[in-house]
């Protein structure tokens, strides 16, 4: 249980927060929202994940995908530890939101929402599990 939900914790899971718009991209990533601002913030971002009492690393890269739309992956170590594709990412303007599959449960869907300032964003992450139930928590990046 511990593991899961250190797991849920560090799946960047912000909210529900998916764009109801989202296109598909070439890499199997949906994107959405204003590509162009998205470009400003492609890199690697690292930092820290928290939640349900527990803590890790969380990295979080972002890129265009091969149609030219935003894509990426996150990199989350702890209880417990996994890379993930993102299936979803749109910004507006500064603020972010994305989605991806929890690597220990595929059926599970982490949510990720986030602000970015200058070389930092800050943001929280929910999942919804009929295992382990509901948990969040936040998350911390600055570009590398």
């Amino acid at each position: 249980m511990r593991l899961l939900a250190g797991v849920a914790v560090l799946t960047i899971g912000l909210m529900s927060l998916v764009a109801p718009g989202a296109a598909q991209s070439g890499s199997g990533e949906k994107s959405g929202g204003d590509a162009a601002a998205a470009k400003k913030y492609y890199g690697t971002w690292t930092g820290t994940w928290e939640g349900q009492g527990q803590s890790g690393g969380f990295d979080v890269m972002l890129e265009a995908g091969k149609d030219g739309k935003p894509g990426g992956s996150v990199s989350v170590t702890g209880e417990p530890t996994y890379k993930a594709t993102l299936k979803t990412l749109s910004f507006d303007g500064a603020k972010m939101t994305a989605t991806y599959d929890f690597p220990p449960d595929p059926s599970v869907t982490v949510n990720l929402a986030a602000t970015f300032e200058s070389s930092t964003a800050k943001g929280t992450w929910f999942l919804k599990s009929p295992t382990i139930g509901d948990l969040a928590g936040t998350w911390a990046v600055k570009k590398k």
